[in-house]
């Protein structure tokens, strides 16, 4: 096991550990927090290209259940439902399957695939795939309104409880403004805030593709709603910095999609002192 590995596996059980802690505490928002960015982090390793990444492909397919149980945990803590949900003593089995991620080799205890939300594409990276009918309507040019086909659903998530004494931030896009917007396919945002090493501090979050374009606008009307207290964001650090990166494929060469972020992207910083 190379050192680069070995660190990489303690970082994830220290962040498992955190949530199932937080979890067992009682502390619904902290460990709903835990659980989506190290879901997002397994969900990256799972869809990694063979030569950046030291697990094999079956370690991988591990690691990618993995996320998924920790989302269906994330989801259970969420849910207001009466339904048979994922339980935290499901979610503690797997921590030693984590722990020895290169070693395990029995049949995963849970009946779940790994589903990422979409495939992450490295930039420049072209997607290999051929054009359906309505993108190739959708790819008219900028100048009269064109609805976005409703395929992905987004990961925005509900707004916190309030707190008193705390203040809670919600983002509203409602539209962006570019040369190109007629050669947009499935465009998204994705939403983070991140410290000054670039660690997340709250989960990940993608808006639903758009729902129309019209002249040169891409139209989203979404709020986001940050999954922290700005209060609690800027304690023990100077600021945070609210980052948010435009996603999405145009028309490539030879019938497939090239990736068009992160070309478009834009950033805002948070301070003990707003």
């Amino acid at each position: 096991m190379s050192e680069v590995t070995r660190s990489l596996l303690q970082r994830w059980g220290a962040s498992f550990r955190r949530g199932a802690d937080f979890d067992s505490w009682g502390q619904l928002v902290e460990a709903i927090d835990e659980y989506q960015i190290l879901a997002r982090h397994l969900q990256k390793e799972a869809q990694a290209q063979h030569n950046n990444s030291e697990f094999t492909e079956e370690q991988k397919k591990t690691i990618g259940k993995i996320a998924t149980c920790l989302e269906l945990r994330s989801a259970a803590l969420q849910s207001t439902q009466s339904q048979e949900e994922f339980k935290l003593e499901d979610l503690k089995k797997l921590e030693p399957i984590l722990k020895n991620i290169l070693t395990y080799n029995k049949e995963f205890p849970f009946d779940v695939q790994p589903v990422p939300l979409r495939r992450i594409l490295a930039p420049g990276e072209e997607e290999n795939l051929e054009f359906e009918e309505d993108e190739e309507e959708g790819g008219a040019g900028a100048g009269s309104p064109d609805a976005f086909p409703a395929r992905v659903p987004g990961t925005l998530l509900p707004r916190l409880p309030s707190e008193p004494g705390m203040t809670l931030l919600t983002i509203r896009i409602e539209k962006i403004g570019l040369k190109d917007a007629g050669q947009c396919i499935d465009p998204y945002i994705t939403v983070s805030v991140k410290d000054l090493n670039g660690i997340d501090l709250t989960p990940v979050q993608d808006t639903p593709v758009a729902s129309r374009k019209e002249d040169t606008y891409v139209h989203f009307n979404v709020d986001i709603e940050l999954q922290k207290h700005v209060e609690k964001l800027t304690k023990g650090r100077r600021e945070a910095t609210l980052l948010w990166t435009w996603q999405g494929h145009t028309p490539g060469d030879r019938g497939h999609r090239a990736p068009f972020g992160p070309r478009c992207q834009g950033c805002a910083h948070i301070s003990e002192h707003c």
